[in-house]
């Protein structure tokens, strides 16, 4: 449409320190899911005296919490495309507010399966879809 236009690009997300992502196949669908494993970070940790999240005791938990973040992101020990999205837009939401052309154009969050997508409105009737396709790097050993 003339007044309208559409933005995608590809996020690659990372894992936090101490955590890995590998493609786990299966037979089932989904027939692609992004398993996350623990790592041990105990030699670069223990310059800070700190014990990395395989090697910490039950109840002592490393001072990174990044467990909190893939407790939110996973069900079981796998991604979870829709939390990662809801995670995702959440963010984007929050940060839109401190934006000065937030006071200018809405930014609204668009139902979507597969990628994170936004419309964006000014008040001169232009729009603008915005979709982020969210992607992972399976980690090689070595």
């Amino acid at each position: 449409q003339e007044n309208s236009s559409t933005y995608r690009s590809l996020i690659i997300l990372q894992p936090p320190p101490g955590h890995s992502f590998s493609l786990e196949s299966t037979e089932c669908p989904p027939a692609r899911r992004i398993r996350v494993a623990l790592e041990c970070l105990c030699s670069g940790e223990q310059l800070l005296e700190q014990m990395c999240f395989l090697h910490a005791s039950s109840g002592q938990l490393p001072w990174d919490q990044d467990w909190y973040l893939l407790d939110t992101l996973c069900t079981g020990s796998c991604l979870d495309p829709n939390k990662v999205i809801r995670w995702v837009q959440m963010l984007v939401a929050s940060a839109w507010l401190l934006l000065p052309q937030s006071h200018h154009c809405q930014l609204t969050a668009l139902p979507s399966g597969k990628c994170c997508s936004w419309q964006l409105s000014s008040t001169s009737e232009l729009h603008c879809r915005i979709e982020m396709d969210l992607a992972v790097q399976e980690c090689s050993s070595g």
